[in-house]
């Protein structure tokens, strides 16, 4: 399948792609997008409302794990996050003075932070070139015939190998909305796809 046609077709879908994690400030991005590992974007947004209503970077370092717990509990595994948040609040407000830095070294070293939540953080932040690659992006790499494995790394390098730089955050954005609506894990809405992909053709 050309490049340039799967472009074209998100183009149209989603010509506002944009993350769908709310944040005002970049802590709050980094914190929702580790929460969102194993939650949806919308139930974070929920908890995130909520959660940074009542504080912000510098009294996350010193609130206690009970009360985060008790906040981020509808996300899921609220005390690994909680004590998460807590470290990465006293890591950038210790260290960076409570901004996030354009470092991927930096956030990487973050607890509940790889490299899929350091490339949306960059990404949006900085605007740097990166292809974040969730379960989303796996299903409809594999099911559009652009990867044939679900190694993230591969994934990843070889999405960015077969787009144009400067197509790398759009697409990340699109590629999510595309599985997160249309291209469903189950169910997917095959009639509103405009590429003729293997799963399409069984139907």
């Amino acid at each position: 399948m050309k490049n340039n046609f799967i472009i074209e077709n998100l183009d149209l879908l989603y010509p506002l792609a944009q993350c769908e994690l709310e944040y005002k400030k970049d802590y709050e991005l980094l914190i929702a997008t580790v929460l969102s590992a194993q939650s949806t974007d919308k139930r974070v947004n929920m908890v995130t409302n909520t959660l940074f209503q009542k504080y912000d970077i510098f009294s996350l370092k010193e609130v206690s794990l009970t009360d985060l717990e008790e906040i981020i509990r509808p996300v899921g595994r609220q005390s690994r996050n909680a004590q998460y948040i807590k470290e990465i609040a006293t890591r950038l407000v210790n260290e960076h003075n409570g901004k996030v830095p354009n470092s991927r070294e930096f956030i990487e070293s973050l607890p509940g932070v790889g490299r899929k939540v350091c490339n949306v953080v960059l990404s949006n932040l900085y605007h740097v070139p990166a292809f974040a690659v969730d379960t989303h992006v796996s299903r409809v790499s594999n099911r559009l015939g652009l990867v044939k494995t679900t190694d993230v790394k591969k994934i990843e390098q070889e999405l960015m190998n077969y787009f144009p730089e400067e197509k790398w955050i759009r697409l990340h954005h699109q590629f999510v909305l595309f599985g997160r609506y249309i291209c469903k894990s189950k169910n997917p809405l095959c009639q509103k796809c405009p590429f003729n992909c293997p799963s399409k053709e069984d139907k």
